[in-house]
């Protein structure tokens, strides 16, 4: 036995049951603006406890924690705990990262481990619905800022005439909508153009639909309840997907709705998750985040439905291509990608 590569899972392991308990420390820092808090200024635990009316023995343990794992600073000099500007922006700044809302992810989709241990026996399907609320939630708090800073400023600018349209008046359906956010988004940044956002849970439409009115945009924007495969409408002039088709077990049959949804010039947005066609290349922290959270939420949602497919969070570009290409479509063009998401452009 290689006693230095003993010590290195080993530590490898202290890291992770580590940040496994640190991702329900985030999850509080979130709940309780705990971060916004520390945001005002330094504080030691006792000024913290003054700002946010919590205890002063738990905030105590939550600092320590959070300063050892780099979340949180902390001054030897004068015993006080403060964000730097960079943990700030991805803590507690609205417009930013708001890493802590994807622990909120993670720990949703964690409490349904028993049925999920039950489904490796089994094949069984755990559907998107009869999760834990805080998936739901969590995926809107965590996605939201990224499609505020890409979304409009460049993903729909990077397709073939596209932004014109909408800046015109077209007609676009959201599907997978989930809380509404990309329907609201285009919506807020192109007040001629009308909005059909769907997704067939029905709690998350209830919600989008309260995020529509609240942003003021419910004269421009509609929500149904409606799978991908049986969402109302035709002529649209673009059809979006935002980290969708993977979950679903009948995207080639979603696909081919969004074929015959679109008008003949139409454009079909498919953001999708970053993944290499060779799973050695996805061997890396981006691929075990997206991994972890395809075995939890989106195979078992796929098997969940009929279909036969469960194309998983790494499912990478060439089996996306083949799904398009199936439903009939003949142009297929990655537009952009990040470390986390690939954007095609897609046309009949």
């Amino acid at each position: 036995m290689d006693q230095d590569k003993l010590m290195e899972l080993l530590g490898r392991f202290t890291a992770d049951l580590g940040a496994t308990g640190s991702a329900g420390l985030a999850v509080i820092g979130n709940r309780l603006g705990l971060y916004q808090a520390l945001a005002q200024g330094p504080a030691t635990p006792g000024v913290l406890a003054e700002r946010t009316g919590c205890h002063v023995r738990y905030l105590t343990e939550w600092l320590n924690n959070q300063a050892a794992g780099g979340y949180v600073s902390y001054d030897l000099a004068t015993g006080e705990f403060l964000l730097s500007d960079e943990q700030a922006f991805c803590l507690a700044d609205p417009s930013g990262p708001n890493i802590s809302a994807a622990f909120l992810i993670a720990l949703g989709y964690l409490r349904a481990e028993p049925r999920i241990t039950e489904a490796f026996r089994t094949g069984a399907g755990l559907a998107w619905h009869e999760h834990h609320e805080d998936v739901f939630v969590g995926c809107d708090a965590f996605y939201r800022p990224g499609y505020v800073a890409e979304l409009v400023p460049s993903w729909i600018p990077a397709l073939d005439g596209v932004a014109e349209k909408l800046a015109a008046g077209a007609r676009v359906a959201d599907l997978g909508c989930g809380l509404g956010s990309t329907a609201v988004l285009i919506a807020q940044a192109y007040p001629n153009t009308k909005v059909i956002g769907s997704d067939y849970h029905a709690e998350s439409i209830e919600r989008a639909r309260k995020k529509a009115a609240d942003a003021g945009v419910a004269n421009q924007v509609e929500f149904e309840v409606a799978t991908a495969q049986t969402f109302s409408g035709t002529g649209y002039d673009l059809v979006t997907m935002f980290d969708a088709l993977h979950d679903m077990g009948d995207p080639v049959n979603a696909a081919r709705r969004v074929h015959d949804a679109l008008a003949p010039d139409g454009t079909w947005l498919l953001v999708e998750p970053n993944a290499s066609d060779t799973v050695e290349e996805n061997f890396n922290p981006v691929g075990r985040l997206y991994y972890a959270g395809s075995t939890f939420l989106c195979v078992p949602n796929g098997l969940s439905q009929p279909g036969g497919y469960a194309l998983g969070a790494q499912a990478g570009e060439v089996a996306i291509r083949e799904v398009a290409s199936e439903a009939g479509f003949t142009r297929f063009r990655r537009v952009a990608e990040s470390p986390f998401n690939v954007v095609y452009e897609i046309r009949r």
